[in-house]
């Protein structure tokens, strides 16, 4: 089977992630029910960390194992890549002794160079620009909450990260809006959208954003890497807050998300996420069952 990667949401067709989901559905079930199911009996992944992790590592290493075959943690702090060996010469190497690489990053120049020097496929755990897995994850949540996402409306709230621009990708192929509300000076870089115009609308108002939303999301206000800035961030996202009176604009039955890990009282108050349109706990979980199926989808292709 031809080399497939997943480095970005728009790697993927329309009826490529409709499999994907449908094999989520399948396997998240069998979890559920205590089935045992091995398809990656004696395949390897590994993964190699760059930013720090909870529920990226967690999902990837506990997925791989449950669907028969061994995880290898490598950081790069530990590892010749952290002494500055070539990423090529790393992906080179590494493809020869596993079966399938998921990398969590910092630039997206990084697995793009690594992907195109693997032997094997290579899964964005993050990037600074992109945030695939996490979107995918997202979206089969909605779908299994409110089913079709097509035509929905989904209102981003917080800065443009790699979080929004994987929405971007994901509302132009599977066909939703996306309202974005971000502070001034933390606006959408055009060259990072991969979604026509007409896919989302840009608000000054978070507030007007959330109106009329089936979905509202967001994110911590300063990322990994940008911990400098977090004063800054502070004062300038004042008002940025997803809280109660922002969800009562969004639909009555409009969910939330975020990415996780939140802090209350800053990007979004405490009786949002911990009240009953939140399906925070539903998403973090759902990591695990899409990443299952694209790990079994990229290894194995389309199952009969």
């Amino acid at each position: 089977m031809t080399i497939k990667h997943f480095l970005q949401f728009s790697d993927f067709s329309l009826d490529e992630f409709e499999y994907v989901i449908e094999r989520s559905r399948i396997i998240k079930r069998k979890f559920k029910n205590y089935e045992q199911y091995h398809p990656l009996m004696d395949r390897t992944l590994v993964m190699v960390f760059e930013k720090n992790s909870t529920r990226t590592r967690l999902s990837f290493e506990a997925g791989m194992h449950q669907l028969g075959g061994a995880a290898i943690y490598l950081n790069t702090r530990d590892s010749q890549l952290g002494r500055g060996e070539p990423v090529e010469d790393a992906a080179q190497v590494m493809s020869r002794m596993c079966d399938i690489i998921m990398i969590r990053t910092f630039g997206q120049d990084i697995i793009e160079r690594f992907a195109a020097n693997s032997r094997v496929p290579v899964i964005n755990g993050l990037t600074n620009e992109h945030h695939p897995c996490q979107v995918l994850a997202d979206v089969f949540t909605y779908i299994e909450h409110r089913g079709a996402i097509t035509g929905k409306t989904v209102a981003w709230i917080g800065d443009a990260n790699n979080m929004l621009y994987s929405w971007l990708q994901a509302a132009q192929v599977f066909g939703f809006h996306v309202n974005v509300s971000t502070p001034a000076g933390y606006e959408i870089d055009p060259g990072l959208v991969k979604a026509d115009n007409q896919r989302y609308s840009v608000f000054s108002n978070p507030s007007d954003a959330c109106a009329g939303a089936d979905l509202v999301t967001t994110d911590v206000w300063t990322s990994m890497g940008y911990e400098q800035e977090n004063a800054a961030r502070l004062k300038a996202f004042d008002g940025w807050i997803v809280d109660s009176e922002k969800m009562q604009r969004a639909n009555v039955d409009a969910l939330f998300m975020h990415c996780l890990p939140a802090h209350r009282g800053e990007e979004v108050s405490a009786e949002v996420i911990d009240g009953a349109q939140s399906v925070v706990w539903d998403e973090a979980e759902n990591r695990l069952h899409v990443q299952k199926a694209l790990m079994e989808y990229l290894l194995l292709g389309r199952l009969a």
